[in-house]
């Protein structure tokens, strides 16, 4: 395995772990919620389905078009990563169809149990991260050295 230096990014890296850690801290704080993206996802989807008010979920809408609007802000200051994707697009329902099973299970997601359950020292998050990480590595291992 070697790696590719010229794909290297501190900086980039670490402005967007400040800016990650930041918009959760600031969200929590302001909210008394955590900054999981699938509950954020879920809240306002579930409140338009049932027929009640979104006035209570404009935060959660304000976080969404901010992540949204992300991509499109940093291509103010630099292009954005090429990307590729190598599977095809059944491929791609069949993973993100086992993420929303593994999301509810784990009753939350990678940003929710990685980044703030484990800021707040919480056991289920570890847990729940290292079951994430767990997956994925056996999950990339098994279909680039087994299938």
């Amino acid at each position: 395995m070697s790696l590719a230096w010229s794909q290297f990014t501190p900086w980039a890296s670490l402005v967007g772990g400040v800016l990650i850690g930041a918009a959760s801290a600031l969200f929590v704080l302001g909210n008394g919620r955590i900054a999981g993206i699938a509950g954020i996802v879920a809240s306002p989807l579930r409140a338009a389905l049932s027929g009640a008010s979104i006035g209570p979920e404009k935060t959660r809408l304000l976080f969404l078009c901010g992540l949204l609007a992300a991509p499109w802000l940093w291509r103010l200051v630099a292009p954005l990563p090429a990307s590729s994707v190598d599977v095809g697009p059944l491929a791609l329902a069949a993973a993100g169809l086992c993420v929303g099973i593994g999301v509810r299970m784990a009753n939350g997601c990678t940003s929710g149990h990685g980044v703030c359950g484990l800021s707040r020292l919480s056991l289920r998050s570890l847990v729940n991260v290292l079951v994430f990480m767990g997956t994925g590595g056996v999950t990339v291992y098994l279909l680039r050295h087994v299938g």
